[in-house]
């Protein structure tokens, strides 16, 4: 089994006080990497930083909420103030306004999308300047989400960021791949204070937090674990060992890692000379319409009492 090794190396990953995040701090830090930890409340950050240092890691807070050029240069700069150089970013900061369509505001739509999506993309850029100049590649580790490759009932802005993170992992690993940076988006499925809230879930979130195991109905079944289930996808996607994985959508949780499909054509039809609104609608449903795609989570298939 190859060793992962991240000695020398430098991350910072944001929105890393607790859940998530923290998660996949401790498990660079466990691996040899010096990480910056942010978050927007300094008593977290350095809760989590205290945490770190006392398993052995090395860490700095570096308290901004994300968004802006300004906290993603800081981000960067802190890491390279702390540590010398910049190595692996994971974007996994994030925030939740959910609500349906009709009832979601310009406000609710522009701060997820604000820390989300723009989040991502400052401190993707901000890191990419940053390794470019150093010249010896690096890592940058997305944060994406099932909804954002199926869509989710009320969560029109979350999941519009998520899939543009994913379709920015594919755009950059192009454009980063001469300069030996890879890029990448995980899709993680954990116990976190947003599927707690998910009513058939909460007893077994409860149980595992009593001691009890998750079920391997969920572990396996549903890829449904803890934050540090998720979290070794990224010392990996951060390691030497994957060098060659870039442009990929990598879905964990519990006791499964996935490869998630590109979006693709999967059907066609072609009428000579081009089609009208009478022939598209004649060939549709034994065509192209034939077996139409879903859409959504799929519900969790729990087990008959």
């Amino acid at each position: 089994m190859p060793t992962i090794d991240l000695t020398g190396k430098a991350a910072v990953v944001t929105g890393s006080g607790r859940g998530l995040g923290l998660a996949y701090a401790h498990a660079l830090a466990a691996h040899g990497a010096s990480v910056v930890v942010n978050d927007v409340d300094e008593a977290v950050a350095e809760a989590a930083v205290k945490s770190i240092t006392e398993a052995g890691g090395k860490a700095v807070a570096e308290v901004v909420p994300v968004g802006t050029a300004e906290a993603a240069d800081r981000l960067v700069a802190r890491a390279v103030e702390e540590f010398g150089r910049l190595d692996v970013l994971v974007t996994n900061a994030g925030i939740l306004r959910d609500k349906v369509l009709w009832k979601m505001t310009d406000e609710d739509f522009d701060a997820v999308i604000t820390t989300h999506l723009k989040g991502t993309f400052t401190c993707a850029r901000a890191a990419a300047v940053r390794m470019r100049e150093q010249g010896e590649g690096g890592s940058l580790i997305l944060v994406g989400s099932p909804a954002g490759q199926r869509g989710n009932f009320g969560q029109t802005n979350y999941a519009a960021a998520k899939a543009g993170i994913a379709a920015m992992a594919r755009t950059w690993s192009m454009e980063l791949g001469r300069a030996n940076i890879t890029v990448n988006a995980i899709v993680p499925v954990a116990a976190t204070a947003m599927t707690e809230t998910i009513p058939a879930f909460a007893p077994y979130i409860e149980a595992m937090r009593s001691g009890e195991p998750l079920p391997d109905f969920l572990r396996k079944g549903e890829g449904f674990g803890t934050p540090e289930d998720c979290a070794a996808l990224v010392p990996f996607l951060a390691s030497e060992a994957a060098r060659g994985v870039t442009g990929q959508c990598i879905g964990i949780g519990g006791d499964k890692v996935a490869l998630w499909s590109h979006p693709q054509e999967i059907r066609a039809a072609y009428a000579d000379g081009g089609w009208t609104p009478g022939a598209l609608a004649d060939a549709w449903p034994t065509s192209v319409g034939a077996e139409p795609q879903s859409v959504g989570i799929p519900a969790p298939k729990f087990p008959e009492a």
